[in-house]
């Protein structure tokens, strides 16, 4: 008798040699910033996520991508905050200039992962950067932002040298967009990006960081059809990823300080959730939301004597209602850009 056995879905090598370097690169970062007790440890741990999760290889071009964005981003917020951070309007209409020359970058696919780390690095940088306090510099900010750069570019090389692909991967070639395309997905994700730097300035919301990158994120689907799937996504993945915080916070206890023990578990939680991505077809969808969800929690908020609990539960309720916001946004310019011929989005039609 022929017994069948079902078996769920399994990584190829090459699946499981990308989730050993997302699981290390991430767990590393994290680890330097903490044993070096630099501020931001966001960046130290979510930025490898996003070079070894978004893109399987690694070659010079995607690292000049990746460094010329962490230079772009940085420019821009010296230049916004040191001349035109007293003139709300002025910098709101050159966030909003800057959003569509990134998010172009992204639409036309000439240089996708420049425009895609640029449009987060340069919301986590403003929404920082306007909260510094009076006197104090924003150099610190930016120096630790180039520092997470150079240190994520640096492990992403580590880790493609420790865990190489066995096979050659094939190319992915992005399909041709009408000009109309174009125009709608920069408009429409340009204008959802700068009213959500409006609103989370205009309502103070110094500590929701998180729901402003969640704003962000969903945008990278650069459509109303696909940014409806990204944000249901989001919010599962966030979901899990908060959940997933609160079991290691019930294992860590009290002994967060004891650097080992966050150590294991953000290495273990980030190999689980890498897989999934991976099955996932690697795009940004549930298993990067909650990769990227416990990232932001372990760099942000866990250090010797903090928790995850309250940052978890806040994290979810506020990304939450970020992700519903910006959905009723993207529906409405949607369907005000498809009104002119000019932005009319042809896929959808």
């Amino acid at each position: 008798m022929t017994q069948i056995v079902s078996q769920g879905p399994q990584l190829d090598s090459n699946g499981l040699r990308q989730a050993l370097r997302i699981a290390g690169g991430c767990t590393l970062g994290f680890t330097i910033s903490k044993l070096m007790n630099w501020p931001n440890g966001i960046f130290f741990t979510v930025y490898p996520m996003l070079i070894l999760g978004m893109v399987p290889t690694l070659s010079r071009g995607l690292i000049n991508q990746f460094i010329a964005s962490a230079a772009f981003s940085a420019l821009i917020v010296l230049i916004m905050q040191g001349l035109f951070s007293h003139l709300p309007v002025v910098m709101t209409l050159l966030v909003f200039g800057v959003f569509c020359f990134l998010f172009y970058q992204m639409s036309s696919g000439s240089a996708f992962l420049f425009g895609a780390l640029g449009v987060i690095s340069l919301s986590i940088q403003l929404h920082f950067s306007s909260y510094v306090d009076e006197g104090s510099s924003i150099y610190p900010l930016i120096l630790t932002n180039g520092l997470a750069i150079f240190l994520t570019v640096v492990i992403g090389a580590l880790m493609h040298g420790l865990f190489p692909d066995v096979t050659a991967r094939p190319g992915r070639v992005m399909p041709a967009k009408a000009k109309e395309s174009i125009r709608h997905e920069v408009l429409l994700c340009s204008t959802v990006a700068t009213l959500s730097f409006v609103v989370f300035q205009v309502l103070d919301l110094q500590d929701s960081i998180s729901a402003q990158a969640a704003s962000v994120l969903i945008l990278f689907s650069l459509c109303w059809k696909a940014a409806g799937m990204a944000g249901w996504q989001r919010a599962i993945g966030t979901l899990i990823g908060c959940n997933a915080a609160l079991l290691s916070q019930l294992f860590l206890y009290s002994h967060s300080d004891f650097l080992l023990f966050p150590m294991a578990i953000l290495w273990i939680l980030s190999f689980l959730f890498a897989r999934f991505h991976i099955l996932g077809g690697g795009i940004p969808g549930i298993g990067f939301g909650v990769l990227t969800t416990f990232g932001i929690l372990f760099g942000n908020s866990l250090g010797p004597g903090q928790d995850l609990v309250y940052s978890a539960m806040y994290r979810f309720s506020s990304v939450s209602v970020a992700i519903i916001l910006s959905l009723c946004v993207v529906y409405i310019m949607h369907h005000i850009l498809n009104r002119f011929s000019v932005t009319r989005h042809h896929t959808f039609d």
